[in-house]
């Protein structure tokens, strides 16, 4: 094989395993189930403090 050729191979290769990452991403909804998990760590955080009311 020629040198383009190898390298479009493995340009390509890595686009497609950016593709599959992405759609499994999708599929599992997995960036909501992040989210979601992150907002209960921040909740956890700030529920732990008093608040600063001021009357």
């Amino acid at each position: 094989m020629c040198k383009a050729c190898k390298i479009i191979m493995k340009i390509l290769s890595i686009l497609s395993a950016i593709l599959g990452v992405l759609f499994v991403i999708y599929f599992w909804n997995l960036d909501q189930k992040l989210l979601g998990w992150c907002y209960v760590q921040v909740n956890k955080i700030f529920d732990r403090k008093k608040a600063d009311v001021k009357f």
